[in-house]
């Protein structure tokens, strides 16, 4: 099985030369301090420990999975170790603000370690990765007690948190909620009833969990409207044990050794976290960074795979090169002399690239919502973050997964034997396209919410961007290969919102039939503009003679790939849009099957 060594060139490429992300830093007041050196010092700390200390547990951690005993979880061996020198370390407190303990560094930071140690060990990650949801609620909306009880823990690594949303009966559903929570005497709730698919719901990494749960107060409305958010910790703070235990774990398809829980909450004592019957309004604090947390995972699947496959490739031999032979002093060729093999590893390569630089865009928005003051600033910023969420979740995760798929495809039949590795990163990757709602969840939240619901307002932001830098490039002959496809998609794309708005105007199905297709194009769109981009920096890097000549030359070269063999794939998905919802909603529900 391959270690993860952590593409570090590749990272810097994206943070330093495209995004220029120090003088981002430097533009907002709170992370003016954080350069280059300090960007650069915090990426190779990470690489070291993932590289070292997490990759090595990754297989043995699938094969030994959790173990339940009576509510309590073991972790698989080598975890809780990994986790006390993570805590050591510091890497926990990167992004958390500094006067509750934290280093008070960019949260687009944190965004870049959390795709290091979800590469090099998913399962692990999701312990302290659960947290920051926590963190960033507990700091928006919690009171100042709470934070100096809860933050400061939290931020440590002390104590770690969840997100306690589900149950069997409600699903994505959240309106349907029923856990209940009654007021007390003293201010706090009991809160009763049962959540599932609860991620690091219990484990034996952390001295403290602190679930922060759904339920509905007495008097609650119906709907989404009467869900509150609560605070509700396995110990409380004076040290006695909580109404709150796990009454089992889940057996997976993958992830095996984060632990899935089922959550019975039995007249626990919880503290309210925000206005009464606004907690949907509260957790969307959670779920935004759980969101672009799973974003991750879709960029590590198809860098993990790409790099495992990579090396297989450039190893294995078999048949001739249909040009010749290449290696005749062997009795075959490398497989990596192969058109159908480059197509494969060519399409990990621009995803795992492509979906890198999308992510990290979207965490510098991130960074310039979580901080500034300035009310325009921030309303700009939180409306990109807000269109390009659901397109990063949704998008990323299906082409990550596919990118895990080609891995097991490049090993041909050794692919499918666990030893090699690559089919574990493709069990590991198919909750992704579940978890904090599913790609048909998000697509509607796209297309419905973010585009229909403000009359394309926020698309338009972002085509405006892209508009901008096709103009920009005009005069510039070597780009024309690129901004020509991409201001005709980037027309298009408007173009087709508009069909889709006349048609639902009229039949409401039409939206959710095309709500899929649109999320998959929006995507295939934005990858295109962000390979754009980043051959314009590389191109002029050549140019100017700057640095690793070769580096570039291949960044130029995934973009033409993409643009060719990749971006094609948009006019399937125009063609099923504009299909419409008549097949899809003609049958009845009887005729499916006789």
């Amino acid at each position: 099985m391959a270690q993860y060594k952590a593409p570090l060139r590749d990272m810097q490429f994206v943070l330093h030369d495209m995004l220029n992300i120090e003088n981002h830093y430097a533009s907002i007041p709170a992370f003016a301090d954080t350069n280059r050196e300090l960007v650069d010092s915090v990426l190779e700390a990470g690489a070291q420990f993932c590289e070292n200390e997490l990759s090595p547990i990754n297989r043995s951690g699938d094969e030994e999975g959790c173990q339940y005993n009576d509510g309590e979880v073991s972790t698989p061996k080598g975890f809780k170790e990994a986790y006390k020198k993570y805590v050591e370390l510091g890497f926990g407190s990167l992004s958390a603000p500094v006067e509750h303990g934290g280093q008070g560094l960019p949260p687009s930071l944190g965004v870049v370690m959390s795709e290091m140690m979800g590469t090099a060990n998913w399962s692990w990650g999701m312990y302290p990765g659960l947290s920051h949801g926590a963190i960033n609620t507990v700091e928006a909306h919690g009171s100042a007690e709470q934070k100096e009880v809860y933050l400061t823990k939290l931020i440590s690594g002390e104590w770690t948190g969840t997100m306690c949303l589900t149950e069997s009966h409600a699903g994505s559903d959240l309106g349907l909620i029923r856990t209940k929570a009654e007021p007390q005497a003293d201010g706090s709730y009991k809160i009763s009833g049962t959540k599932i698919f609860i991620s690091a719901g219990e484990h034996d990494m952390a001295d403290n969990i602190v679930h922060i749960v759904l339920a509905r107060l007495p008097d609650a409305p119906k709907g989404t409207k009467g869900i509150s958010l609560f605070i509700v910790p396995k110990f409380m703070p004076t040290g006695e044990r909580n109404g709150v235990k796990c009454g089992s774990i889940e057996h997976k398809m993958g992830i095996k050794a984060s632990a899935t829980c089922v959550m019975n909450f039995d007249d626990a004592t919880g503290f309210l976290i925000g206005p009464p019957n606004k907690g949907l309004n509260c957790m969307f604090t959670f779920m935004n960074t759980a969101r672009i947390g799973t974003a991750v995972q879709g960029v590590a699947a198809a860098e993990g795979s790409f790099q495992g496959a990579l090396e297989y490739a450039r190893d294995r031999t078999a048949m001739r090169s249909l040009t010749g032979p290449k290696n005749p002093e062997k009795e075959a060729d490398v497989i990596i002399v192969h058109p159908a093999v480059r197509q494969l590893l060519l399409t990990q390569k621009a995803f795992a690239e492509g979906g890198r630089a999308m992510v990290y865009l979207l965490s510098s928005y991130n960074d310039i919502v979580s901080t500034t003051q300035n009310a325009e600033e921030k309303k700009a910023a939180d409306d990109m973050m807000s269109l390009l969420t659901p397109i990063a979740k949704a998008f990323l995760t299906e082409v990550g997964y596919e990118a895990a798929n080609h891995g097991v495809q490049v090993f041909g039949g050794h692919g499918f034997i666990r030893e090699w590795g690559m089919e574990q990163i493709v069990r590991d990757t198919r909750i992704a396209l579940l978890y904090e709602g599913t790609t048909q969840i998000q697509a509607l939240d796209l297309l419905g919410r973010k585009v229909l619901q403000t009359q394309g307002a926020m698309l338009r932001n972002f085509t405006k961007v892209i508009h901008k830098f096709c103009q920009n490039n005009e005069g510039n002959a070597d780009m024309a290969q690129f901004t020509a496809p991409l201001a005709a998609l980037n027309k298009e794309w408007g173009d087709v919102t508009m069909r889709i708005g006349m048609k639902a105007m009229g039949n409401a199905d039409e939206a959710g039939a095309a709500a899929v297709d649109y999320m998959m194009y929006s995507g295939y769109v934005t990858l295109a503009y962000l390979w754009a981009w980043m051959a314009q920096v590389a191109q002029a890097k050549l140019a100017a003679g700057e640095g690793d000549a070769e580096f570039y030359k291949a960044k130029v070269q995934t973009a033409q790939f993409y643009f060719k063999k990749i971006l094609p794939r948009t006019k399937g998905h125009i063609e099923m849009i504009d299909g419409g919802a008549e097949t899809l909603m003609q049958m009845t529900a009887d005729a499916f099957a006789f």
